[in-house]
C-alpha cells in the first residue's frame, strides 16, 4: 500500500481530533462508488467477508464486489486478512483506522472532490437509517429480551451555545473511546456487532434565544 493512502498517518479531523483521519483526496475518490461505500461498511460493521460473502448479502454479483474490493485496496481502505481462507479463497477487511471525509465546505463547488464527499456522505446517511429501521421493525423477531431491554433510541431537545455543543460533542468522544479502546479489537465471547448512532446538530428552522427572554 502506498504511504500516502496510510489511514493512520493522515491529519486529524478538527472534529474529533486524534480519533479518526481525514481521507486523501485519491482515497476519497475511491470510495466515493455507492456499492463500495456500501462494501466498506459492511467490512466495518460485520468484520471480514469472501467477495462472495459480500455478494450475497448486497445482492451482488461475486465478480463485482471483487472489482470494488480490489479499488478500495489499491486506496488502502480494506486488506486481505490472511489469518483466513483456504487455497484461492480470499476475506477481505476493513484496514484499521477511524477514518473522516474532508469538509466539503474547503472544496471548491461543484468540483469533482466535493461531488465525492456528498456521495459518500448520503451514502452513509441511507446506511445508518437503514439500519435502524431494520432494527425496528425486526428487531424483536431477531433478539431476546437481554437486548431489547439495553438498546436505546432517545431523542433529546437542548438550546445550547456553539461552544456548549462542542462541549457535549467533546463529552461524548471521552465516553466512545473509552469503548472503542477496550473493545474494538478485542471483543468479549457472545458479543454481537452493535452500531451506535450519535446526531447531534442545530435545528434549521429554529430561532436563536433573545438575551431577555420574553415573559
Amino acid at each position: 500500500m502506498d504511504a500516502t493512502n496510510d489511514i493512520q498517518s493522515q491529519p486529524s479531523s478538527t472534529q474529533h481530533p486524534f480519533v479518526d483521519h481525514v481521507l486523501p483526496i485519491d482515497s476519497l475518490k475511491s470510495l466515493a462508488h455507492p456499492l463500495r461505500v456500501r462494501i466498506y461498511d459492511e467490512l466495518s460493521a460485520y468484520g471480514p467477508l469472501t467477495a462472495s460473502g459480500l455478494a450475497e448479502r448486497l445482492g451482488e454479483s461475486s465478480g463485482s464486489t471483487s472489482y470494488h474490493l480490489r479499488q478500495l485496496e489499491r486506496a488502502g481502505l480494506v486488506r486481505e486478512d490472511t489469518t483466513r481462507g483456504k487455497g484461492r479463497e480470499r476475506w477481505w477487511e476493513r484496514t484499521p483506522g477511524s477514518i473522516a471525509i474532508p469538509d466539503a465546505r474547503s472544496l471548491p463547488a461543484g468540483s469533482a472532490e466535493r461531488l465525492a464527499v456528498k456521495l459518500v456522505e448520503d451514502e452513509w446517511y441511507r446506511s445508518r437509517d437503514q439500519n435502524f429501521h431494520e432494527f425496528a421493525s425486526e428487531g424483536e423477531r431477531v433478539f431476546g429480551d437481554e437486548w431489547l431491554d439495553v438498546a436505546a433510541s432517545d431523542t433529546i431537545n437542548l438550546r445550547l451555545t456553539p461552544d456548549q455543543l462542542h462541549g457535549l460533542v467533546t463529552d461524548i468522544d471521552v465516553v466512545l473511546k473509552k469503548y472503542i479502546d477496550a473493545y474494538k479489537r478485542t471483543p468479549t465471547p457472545g458479543s454481537r456487532p452493535v452500531q451506535i448512532q450519535i446526531n447531534a446538530f442545530p435545528l434549521v428552522r429554529g430561532e436563536p434565544t433573545e438575551d431577555t427572554p420574553k415573559g
